[in-house]
């Protein structure tokens, strides 16, 4: 079962079958770091869409470690004049790697580059999935995710204003029905305060998954 560290706001790695899988890392000028973005490593690189707290170091981290980046076309294009390897994907695409296959999601936010979508991200690894909704609000097809894909792990915001808040996001984890469910991008700053403890009481008493609330640093085996 693979192991998960929130770095804190949307920056989660995952580390299974001995690859390391890296989201949105946002680390230098995170409030919420508690490392630095010259300590972090990488195999995979997902970036959900291009506003400056979700692209963050992602081009140095990729340099330095040699990581893949794999985003939306115009992200990746970004990428190529950075000399980062990347692989381009979008909404609605699915494609076999290595270690098993990404499914591009919807999520309804704003792309942060033009031309562009923002997007979440299932992985796919044969015996576990991971479902990384990124920036987005609650949507219908969320339900239909969960019943394509058999759900281990929902990394799902709470924050409000920007997404989905933590009522919002109780139905999304109702829709998934995934075993395990992690808050993000919350208290960051004052215009996502919100309590994960009430999301994780909400979600526990109204749907058949559990949450586990970490804080940034922390890590968990799933």
């Amino acid at each position: 079962m693979p192991n998960v560290r929130f770095l804190g706001h949307a920056c989660f790695q995952l580390e299974q079958n001995g690859k390391t899988y890296l989201f949105d890392p946002f680390i230098t000028d995170n409030p919420q770091a508690t490392v630095k973005a010259d300590e972090v490593q990488a195999d995979y690189i997902f970036v959900s869409h291009a506003h400056a707290d979700h692209l963050g170091d992602t081009f140095e981290i990729a340099k330095r470690t040699g990581a893949t980046v794999i985003s939306t076309f115009e992200i990746i294009q970004e990428c190529e004049k950075e000399d980062v390897k990347g692989h381009p994907m979008h909404v609605g695409g699915k494609t076999k790697f290595e270690f098993g296959y990404v499914r591009v999601t919807p999520a309804f936010h704003g792309a942060g580059i033009a031309g562009g979508h923002a997007c979440g991200f299932i992985l796919n690894f044969g015996e576990f999935t991971v479902y990384f909704a990124g920036d987005t609000s609650l949507f219908g097809d969320m339900k239909l995710l969960g019943e394509i894909e058999r759900i281990n792990l929902f990394l799902v915001p709470i924050g409000g204003n920007f997404t989905m808040d933590i009522d919002d996001a109780v139905y999304a984890t109702k829709f998934v029905g995934a075993d395990t469910v992690i808050p993000f991008h919350y208290n960051t700053w004052p215009l996502i305060a919100a309590d994960p403890l009430e999301f994780k009481n909400k979600v526990e008493k109204n749907t058949s998954s559990r949450c586990l609330v970490l804080n940034p640093g922390e890590d968990v085996q799933v």
